[in-house]
């Protein structure tokens, strides 16, 4: 019996994912592990490998298209092998699976009245039965629509994102180019935020913390100690990851999720880092960070950020998360308001470090203050214990020998 090759699961969130890239066409010979397919979902790209040796006989979900988890996208097995019944095994995808050839569009009701109508007429038009259907009920001409699937397929995402434009937009558009849709991670993304941002009630809080005394402690440490020091175990992205550690271990409701009306308080600090790369962005996950002292928590640091970047760091790696760390120091940002990754509770925003001058002692001194911005859902954590919170944050990071161990 044919093998299924299925959506990957990648999120505690994750309901479906959408084919972005098929890497074999049907009748071509694969082995097991060999990356069959590319997928976008939850602001990453995953492949998706042959489950077993065999020819890969059908793809049933194609580029641009949807599918629910665990739900078949392809059939692979041996040449002539019978595949499941259609007709009562469907595959639980968003939309129908779609036929090896695409439908021929019937006749326009209207005659055309010019050439270009003519040609409209004869014209194959790649398009998925759902996406038929949704554009007949909306009374929308699909012939006007540019598809974003595979082979320029249309598929019900473009029905539904369809707006119509007057007759002096269409005109303008000859000259003008009014920009292009969002299509793979990019999409995954903007699908993402604005369902953080339409779920939660995010609220965001910012403070500076002075690290005149850690940034003291890291140049001494450098200085005297005999020993190299582990790698990353010093950066600021470590220390302020330890001090967010220390203050969730204080405050368990802020490590927690809420999805689906349901809140639920963490044992396990999971450390999400947003990161971004070349297509995007994606939040790698420390598992089980309340047990790492700098040193190990700097090394997990570096390796996961380093093989995110590269592209190679496995999809159990994105999963878990409950809290999420997002650092633009880099960029010269002060303040900024972090978006909530659901279904966690609390994101905290790193700005760029900044020399303030202060009078101390009746002297003028440089003070370094870290700018902090903790975004939190208010639908389950008010104002005042969001703002304990980020002084406990701003507390340890104050009081850096706390941060070592």
């Amino acid at each position: 019996m044919a093998t299924e090759i299925i959506m990957p699961k990648l999120g505690l969130t994750m309901t479906e994912g959408t084919v972005f890239e098929w890497h074999k066409k049907p009748g071509d010979k694969v082995k097991k592990g060999e990356i069959v397919a590319t997928i976008n979902s939850e602001k990453l790209t995953a492949d998706v490998e042959a489950p077993a040796d065999g020819i890969l006989l059908e793809i049933i979900v194609p580029e641009g298209e949807d599918a629910k988890c665990q739900a078949p996208i392809a059939y692979l097995g041996q040449a002539g092998e019978q595949l499941p019944d259609k007709s009562t095994d469907k595959p639980a995808a968003s939309e129908s699976p779609q036929p090896s050839q695409p439908s021929q569009p019937t006749e326009p009701a209207v005659k055309p009245t010019s050439a270009t109508a003519t040609e409209k007429k004869t014209e194959r038009i790649f398009i998925t039965p759902l996406a038929k259907k949704i554009a007949a009920e909306k009374k929308i001409d699909y012939q006007q629509l540019k598809g974003t699937g595979g082979n320029g397929r249309i598929t019900r995402r473009d029905v539904e994102n369809y707006q119509p434009v007057s007759q002096t937009a269409v005109a303008n558009q000859a000259t003008v180019n009014i920009g292009a849709g969002l299509s793979g991670m990019r999409q995954i993304i903007a699908q993402r935020m604005m369902t953080s941002l339409q779920t939660t009630a995010q609220v965001t809080l910012q403070a500076k913390a002075d690290i005149s005394k850690l940034m003291q402690l890291k140049k001494t440490i450098k200085q005297n100690i005999q020993q190299p020091v582990t790698a990353g175990a010093l950066s600021l992205t470590t220390l302020v990851s330890k001090a967010a550690v220390i203050a969730l271990q204080t405050t368990p409701a802020m490590n927690a999720h809420y999805q689906a009306g349901k809140y639920e308080q963490l044992k396990d600090i999971n450390l999400g880092l947003a990161v971004a790369v070349d297509n995007g962005l994606v939040v790698p996950v420390i598992k089980q960070a309340q047990l790492m002292g700098a040193g190990e928590l700097g090394r997990q640091i570096a390796r996961m950020v380093e093989q995110a970047q590269q592209g190679t760091l496995a999809a159990t790696a994105y999963m878990g998360g409950t809290f999420t760390i997002s650092n633009l120091g880099h960029n010269g940002i002060e303040y900024f308001t972090p978006v909530l990754n659901p279904p966690e509770v609390g994101i905290l925003g790193v700005g760029s470090l900044l020399e303030v001058p202060a009078l101390l002692d009746g002297k003028l001194v440089n003070q370094q203050k870290l700018p902090l911005s903790l975004t939190f859902d208010h639908q389950v954590i008010d104002g005042a214990p969001a703002a304990e919170f980020l002084a406990k944050i701003i507390a340890a990071l104050e009081d850096p020998y706390r941060l070592l161990f």
